[in-house]
């Protein structure tokens, strides 16, 4: 069983040049750089990726007091300004 192949691959000089910059920038190999991008692209393909909700959580205080008790029908009414009916 064949665990890795080699391969040529024909890039722009320029792409060559900033993948080869990043990888010394992050302590990493040409070819860990080419595979990572690789198996990005492969796995976005196959719709496979598992969506990841950004932390949009905001520091403050909590909720404002008129709303620590109140149940989410008054949330809601008091968003979308329904308390006229």
């Amino acid at each position: 069983m064949v665990s890795h192949m080699k391969t040529t691959i024909d890039l722009a000089p320029a792409l060559l040049r900033a993948a080869k910059e990043l990888a010394a920038r992050e302590g990493t190999t040409l070819r860990a750089l080419v595979e990572t991008g690789l198996r990005r692209v492969l796995e976005e393909q196959s719709g496979s990726r598992t969506f990841e909700l950004r932390d949009a959580s905001y520091d403050g205080a909590g909720l404002q007091p008129e709303f620590r008790d109140a149940g989410w029908e008054a949330v809601r009414r008091a968003a979308y300004d329904e308390r006229g009916g």
